[in-house]
């Protein structure tokens, strides 16, 4: 039977019994919708985790103190690093290029009769590259004030609108816990990351916070940024032995510090929003499938309400397979006209998602995939077929002389 009368028949079939048909394309409309949009959710997700954990930088190690405890029960933190371990680091180990110790400590800052509490970075010039930052506007601070305990301070964009409003901030006076600092900087915006803000927070010369803001003797962490193409993993090992050997650890003890590689973060949350992509796009499966039970519904009453239809044409000639590919076309005809429909519907919903939840104060992004269309598609299709097959087999097997017989 030639393609152009099958699509006859068929168009015709769904036109006669309008309402039926529009209740089973509408199955496959929502299914095909809701695989497209929450894919879009969870690719959207996934890539404003990945944003947000390599803005860090993917060359970065973060070498914190350990833990304290015994019999495996921890008790606290080993304040064991210090500002010589970080030397030691930027002089011995090979592979590290840049290395910024850091303290930090919730302080207020206050200009007039203005404050913001935020975070307070006791850091070394190297911060800023180690940590992918970039100044904005005025300088960062030099490692010669970093020598004297110069009282000056590098601020976010979001710190720098919370105290100054429009006015530029550089070259202003600031008091942080009290004591009075100049502003020499304001850093260019990354954009808040959801568990911290980077735009919202003070860097000053890291001896100038142990000594005059924190009280502290020993430092938060060591961050490093090492070399590219040498081996993240040539530099940890290269870090552990150092320290190992400084702080006079013998063979039995357990390290008194851990490195976090930044490239398995990266692993690590690329694995996290493939599981939640594929999580999502089950939950529009599940439509999906529903849907498909749906067509198989309607198609076997279309095969029962035309019994007498299939007999007649056998009686005049038409073959099994004949009768199968009328039914099953229709099956695939009304899984691809309700694809088609759930393509344009899932594209809608995933481009409204963050414009609604941007109205409620929420923030939500969606990326739309070419893949997850073709996908989608597909499937609908691969429904159609699938659960069209046995109505359009039980079509085809009817015996001409019982199906000119039913009333």
């Amino acid at each position: 039977m030639m393609l152009w009368m099958l699509a006859k028949i068929g168009i015709k079939s769904l036109l006669a019994n309008k309402l039926r048909s529009f209740l089973a394309i509408l199955g496959i409309i929502i299914g095909v919708g809701a695989v497209i949009s929450m894919l879009a959710l969870g690719a959207g997700a996934r890539r404003d985790i990945l944003g947000r954990v390599s803005s860090m930088g993917v060359n970065l190690l973060i070498v914190r103190p350990g833990q304290a405890g015994r019999r495996g029960i921890m008790t606290g933190t080993v304040q064991t690093m210090t500002l010589e371990d970080a030397e030691a680091i930027a002089r011995e180990v090979e592979g590290a290029e840049w290395v910024a110790p850091v303290v930090s400590g919730s302080l207020q800052l206050k200009y007039f009769n203005k404050n913001a509490q935020t975070t307070t970075f006791g850091v070394t010039p190297s911060y800023l590259a180690v940590r992918n930052f970039e100044i904005g506007s005025g300088r960062n601070f030099t490692d010669l004030e970093v020598e004297r305990m110069a009282r000056v301070a590098v601020i976010g964009p979001t710190t720098a609108t919370n105290l100054f409003g429009l006015d530029e901030p550089v070259g202003e006076t600031i008091k942080v816990k009290g004591v009075n600092f100049e502003v020499i900087g304001v850093l260019k915006a990354k954009g808040d990351q959801g568990w911290a803000n980077p735009d919202d927070q003070a860097l000053v010369p890291i001896t100038t916070a142990m000594k005059q803001l924190l009280g502290v003797e020993r430092v938060r962490e060591i961050d490093v940024l090492t070399t590219d193409g040498y081996g993240n993993q040539r530099v940890v090992d290269g870090i552990g032995a150092l320290l190992r050997r400084r702080h006079r650890l013998a063979a039995r003890d357990e390290d008194d510090f851990n490195v976090r590689d930044q490239a398995e973060v990266i692993e690590t949350a690329t694995s996290f929003g493939t599981i939640m992509s594929i999580l999502l796009g089950s939950l529009g499966g599940i439509s999906l499938l529903v849907g498909g039970i749906g067509i198989m519904n309607i198609m076997l009453v279309t095969v029962a309400e035309r019994t007498r239809e299939i007999g007649l044409r056998k009686a005049i000639g038409a073959r099994e397979r004949d009768i199968l590919r009328q039914f099953l076309f229709e099956s695939v005809l009304i899984s691809g006209l309700g694809g088609i429909t759930g393509v344009a519907l899932g594209i809608s919903v995933a481009v409204l998602i963050p414009w609604l939840a941007a109205m409620s104060g929420a923030q939500f992004s969606t990326k739309i995939e070419l893949n997850s269309i073709l996908i989608a598609l597909g499937v609908s299709v691969a429904v159609g077929v699938f659960f069209g097959y046995y109505p359009a087999v039980r079509a085809a097997r009817l015996d001409p002389v019982d199906a000119l017989r039913c009333e």
